[in-house]
């Protein structure tokens, strides 16, 4: 029987070796699709993968079958009631191919992400103080398991106790504990600095984002989100939506809502700003703010106001700050240009532009690249 299973966790880890290398060769074809939005579940993420047949050798008599077998001469048309893959025709009884789906740990998705990309290891900066179960056994108590019984405590108190009831004779010095003498290790927990993070996602939801616009940011957020989670283990998301007024909203919503209004980009930056200086402080949070948009704003002079929230008020306080440009065909894209001349020597401060589904790898090298 051991030698069974050893035999099972023997292929069943050579079938894990087979899959993960399956993703890492793909990985590529998931930076660019939405195949793993939505398939993330607590710590873990579902991944289809096709299925993969374990090639066997399979012993018979080839005289008669096979390859160059039968009658017929060279270069006649094979007969048959069809072409292969024809969609017409009746119902058949073979099995079709089915897909399967992993769980990946995040750890491990990130460490592909990491490896694909060349991305380092982040530094967290800011400490929030989190209660651990951890800790030392410096307390103590009447009760527990008699694995943590504390044996000098427990005789000290039973020494006292005889003393004090007159029953201690020195020529016959003899401590007997009872059970209210005995006395057990208690492990104190004790907070402990936990680097904690915090994620805004902002993005445009004007009438000039589109759904292929959407579906960018989307694809983009969920694989920064995966590599922030892997170096954090407290973190928050903020999602934030803005026209030419900012809202929070959820993550449904946020990739999701379309709105007919202006753009006011400052909006989005105020908002985030507020809760920043109320609710995320800079020496308890590492703050990675990151923007989406065409590029469009209502005027000049607002995007003059969003460059003085940025020098002044943003930027001191975040990790990084990161601009994705995402191409519209209704967009100007004016916004990254007047960034990139008014703050582009900021050393926290990263901006992209993504033309199209191609490119959104490249982003995310840019925006997690510094390893801030």
């Amino acid at each position: 029987m051991g030698y069974e299973v050893y035999r099972m966790e023997k292929d069943r880890a050579r079938f894990r070796d087979i899959v993960r290398g399956r993703l890492r060769g793909d990985l590529k074809k998931y930076l660019s699709s939405t195949e793993l939005l939505g398939q993330r579940a607590g710590r873990t993420i579902s991944i289809p993968v096709p299925q993969i047949e374990l090639p066997r050798l399979r012993f018979g008599n080839n005289e008669s079958e096979g390859v160059g077998q039968g009658p017929g001469k060279e270069g006649a048309p094979v007969e048959g009631d069809g072409q292969e893959g024809d969609a017409a025709g009746a119902a058949g009884d073979e099995p079709g191919k089915h897909v399967l789906e992993i769980e990946v740990e995040i750890e491990e998705l990130a460490e592909m992400l990491a490896a694909e990309l060349e991305l380092p290891n982040i530094e967290p900066r800011g400490t929030k103080q989190l209660l651990s179960e951890g800790g030392r056994y410096s307390g103590l108590r009447n009760q527990g398991p008699r694995s943590l019984r504390h044996f000098r405590r427990t005789f000290k108190r039973a020494l006292t106790r005889t003393i004090a009831e007159g029953n201690w004779n020195p020529a016959d010095p003899r401590v007997v504990p009872i059970k209210d003498d005995e006395r057990f290790r208690m492990r104190r927990t004790a907070p402990l600095p936990e680097s904690s993070a915090v994620i805004f996602h902002m993005m445009d939801v004007s009438g000039s984002m589109g759904k292929e616009q959407k579906e960018i940011v989307r694809i983009q957020a969920f694989w920064i989100d995966t590599w922030l989670r892997s170096q954090y283990k407290n973190i928050e998301v903020v999602y934030i939506v803005h026209d030419a007024v900012a809202k929070i909203v959820n993550d449904e919503e946020f990739f999701h809502l379309r709105e007919s209004g202006g753009t006011k980009i400052s909006s989005a930056y105020e908002l985030a700003l507020e809760l920043i200086q109320t609710k995320y402080r800079p020496d308890q949070w590492n703050i990675y703010p990151f923007h989406y948009s065409d590029g469009d704003n209502w005027s000049a002079r607002d995007t003059s106001h969003c460059i003085s929230l940025l020098r002044d008020e943003l930027l001191p306080r975040v990790n990084q700050f990161c601009y994705g440009q995402v191409r519209s065909a209704y967009g100007s894209g004016q916004f990254k240009k007047d960034l990139d001349k008014e703050l582009g020597g900021s050393e926290n401060l990263v901006s992209a532009a993504v033309d199209g589904r191609d490119e959104i790898a490249d982003s995310i090298r840019a925006f997690l690249g510094r390893g801030c």
